[in-house]
């Protein structure tokens, strides 16, 4: 903006410096012409006057008499004054000795005047050797011309005259180019400091700083640009105020959906990503950006979904399943995204891990099955001793004595069964009541021992408490259960002879709650899944314990209400170890 301030004081001093030598030269012009004008006038009145004075014979004629008479009037100016006869010979002239002087005849003011003509003539003097002005007039006696008058005057002071008009215009008109140009720089800043101000805020404004404004107050055009621009940087600031606030909730939306959110342009490149999708397809969001979606997928099925909606413009539901970063199960939602003027851009993809959902569908199929196993195989029993009853078995007194423990027994196995799914779903609906109060452990532990008594010395187990206790806040009944499933799962899968020990070790929040055997232990592919519902390790030796393989889901969702998780190292055939950490002082009762 510096650069145009002074090209436009320049501009405008140049202008006034043409304007004012313009006018200078036009002024001197004239002011020289009326001078010589003025000059040539006074000359010629001058001569005319020497001309009447002269005219009659008796002076004319009389040299003595003539050169008096023209001294007379030559005295008052100072001009030259040069008198000849008609054929040219030169009878006076007040500067030289006129018997010097040629002939002078041919000289072109007294050739016209001669002829009758006054004349003015301004050429260099041969005789003085400078430039004159002469003015001549004839001199008319009796009608009859008779000789000429010439006044003459030197042009250097003319010339002196005219160079001091000429220093003086000058002087001038450079003091009022000085003065022009103070005055341009004035209006030039005048002009400029508005555009700089607007310039500096519009500079601001691609700067992302829409509070600038231009601090002008002028009522003229500019003063208009100036209110415009404040106005489009206040709407400005008010659109992408707007638009931050829609992108940082959009962004917020994206980022804590746990449904992953990608969109793909029309040339196959991922645009944008959300942190869900990094998680599914194992791949950071700096390293999918910009990259083809075949090549930064990884899976060829997604891949061909969307390349047919990029292709097709219609919208499709479908499920993929993925091996990497692990297998899951997604269902894929791609719909083509359109622009406001209807041109199809990409498309948008969303995910939704539905491995969770498919593997609980699974379970509970498997659930349904494993009830109907598991019931059916009691009451199978049941009914197919009480018809061999009906059909006269019953008569065998030693028979029905058989059969009707047989039948008592699976009646108790098949209430036992029942309980376990009633409690369980009461454990998984939260619905059972948790009373928290100071709980022994070791005190729990010895009342498990006094439960298990019998089948300890049955299967002839080694059978040890821990010599340390630990009080911990915990609802007493739901940690009598669980160390009731542990203790019981622990003896029916260690053979005679074996031990089980239980031990407490003490953290710094937390209680562990040791179980361990050194029973047939878990396979380490089985590990991940004693938990499930109805799954066994070893089915045959389970259903001949008579367990209903509901103990370890129970155990599962009873840890989980104390807040607490439960853990497993087991080895096959080297027995197993339960760990189940619970907080001495949960953060809040939970029910």
């Amino acid at each position: 903006m510096t650069r145009f301030r002074i090209k436009l004081t320049l501009t405008l001093l140049g202008i006034i410096a043409i304007i004012l030598l313009l006018m200078g030269l036009f002024f001197a012009k004239v002011l020289e012409r009326s001078y010589l004008q003025t000059l040539t006038d006074l000359l010629r009145k001058e001569a005319l006057l020497i001309s009447e004075a002269i005219h009659a014979p008796e002076i004319f004629y009389h040299p003595a008499a003539l050169q008096q008479r023209v001294s007379n009037f030559s005295e008052s100016v100072e001009a030259r004054v040069t008198v000849i006869d008609q054929s040219g010979n030169v009878l006076v002239d007040t500067n030289t000795d006129p018997d010097r002087m040629e002939n002078h005849a041919d000289r072109p003011e007294f050739r016209e005047a001669l002829r009758g003509n006054p004349q003015v003539s301004r050429r260099h003097s041969e005789t003085l050797d400078y430039d004159m002005l002469y003015v001549a007039v004839p001199v008319v006696s009796g009608g009859e011309v008779i000789g000429a008058v010439r006044s003459a005057m030197s042009m250097e002071g003319v010339s002196k005259a005219i160079h001091q008009m000429w220093y003086s215009l000058g002087t001038g008109l450079l003091i009022t180019l000085i003065i022009g140009s103070l005055v341009s720089a004035r209006i030039s800043r005048g002009i400029t400091r508005p555009i700089e101000e607007i310039t500096r805020v519009a500079r601001n404004i691609t700067q992302r700083q829409f509070q600038s404004r231009v601090k002008l107050k002028a009522r003229d055009e500019i003063g208009q640009l100036a209110e415009a621009v404040n106005f489009m940087a206040s709407s400005l600031e008010q659109q992408m105020y707007e638009i931050s606030e829609n992108q940082q909730r959009l962004m917020g939306v994206l980022t804590n959906m746990t449904s992953g959110v990608m969109f793909v342009s029309e040339n196959r490149r991922i645009m944008l990503v959300n942190p869900a999708i990094e998680a599914m397809l194992g791949t950071r969001q700096q390293d999918l950006v910009g990259k083809l979606h075949i090549e930064a997928g990884k899976n060829f099925g997604l891949s061909q979904f969307i390349d047919r909606c990029i292709d097709s413009g219609q919208r499709l539901r479908e499920e993929v399943h993925i091996y990497y970063p692990q297998e899951r199960i997604l269902d894929v939602n791609i719909a083509p995204y359109i622009n406001s003027k209807g041109e199809q851009r990409g498309v948008v993809v969303v995910l939704h891990d539905i491995t969770e959902i498919r593997r609980l569908e699974k379970m509970r199929s498997d659930f349904v099955a494993n009830v109907s196993h598991e019931l059916r195989t009691p009451i199978t029993s049941i009914k197919g001793f009480t018809e061999t009853l009906l059909d006269g078995a019953m008569y065998d007194e030693e028979a029905t004595r058989h059969f009707l423990q047989i039948i008592s027994d699976e009646s108790d196995r098949l209430y036992r069964l029942i309980t376990d799914i009633l409690e369980l779903s009461k454990i998984e609906q939260r619905k059972i009541e948790l009373r928290l109060t100071d709980v022994s452990v070791r005190e729990v532990m010895a009342e498990i021992a006094a439960l298990v008594q019998e089948q300890v010395v049955r299967k002839q187990l080694v059978f040890t408490l821990p010599d340390t206790d630990a009080v911990i806040q915990s609802d007493k009944d739901a940690l009598r259960q669980i160390l009731l499933n542990l203790v019981a799962n622990a003896i029916a899968y260690t053979p005679e002879g074996g031990r089980i020990d239980l031990g407490i070790e003490r953290k710094e929040r937390m209680v562990d709650i040791k179980v361990s055997d050194t029973g047939i232990g878990i396979p380490e592919k089985e590990i991940s899944r004693i938990f499930e519902r109805f799954y066994r390790v070893d089915k045959a030796r389970s259903r001949d314990s008579g367990g209903t393989g509901l103990g370890l889901a129970i155990v599962k969702h009873l840890v989980e209400n104390l807040q607490g998780r439960i853990s497993v190292q087991s080895k096959e055939g080297a027995g197993s170890t339960f760990v189940v950490s619970l907080p001495a002082h949960p953060p809040a009762k939970r029910t």
